[in-house]
């Protein structure tokens, strides 16, 4: 088993989870985080207005953090591929800060309410 985290634009949440649920994998984790990458925060990421005299304070025009969501999702290892393919496919713009991907892997899962263990745990 693999856990994928996914840290993407908040817009794209939904069309992720559609995505995934299609495939049979309805279950995962979203927490809302905030972040940033080589590119310090570009204030052209968040969809508020920003005042041009805000935006041209100083020489630096980016944000401390930009928001963001990341997903985590268990998967068994050979439906890895096709998962992390979806997800990129929904998320990828080709502009700055389309996201990140992650994979770990898992040792053991197991389902509280029936005590089901492995990949049974998470389908």
């Amino acid at each position: 088993m693999k856990e994928i985290i996914a840290i993407i634009r908040p817009n794209k949440v939904t069309a992720t989870k559609k995505a995934l649920d299609r495939m049979g994998f309805p279950g995962m984790s979203v927490i809302p985080v905030f972040g940033r990458g080589k590119q310090k925060g570009i204030a052209e990421e968040v969809s508020v207005e920003i005042s041009p005299i805000v935006r041209g304070m100083g020489s630096y025009k980016g944000m401390m953090y930009v928001p963001k969501r990341l997903l985590s999702i268990v998967v068994p290892a050979n439906m890895l591929g096709r998962v992390v393919n979806t997800i990129i496919k929904i998320n990828q713009t080709g502009g700055i800060g389309d996201g990140k991907i992650i994979v770990c892997p898992v040792e053991q899962a197991l389902r509280v309410r029936t005590g089901e263990l492995g990949t049974a745990a998470i389908l």
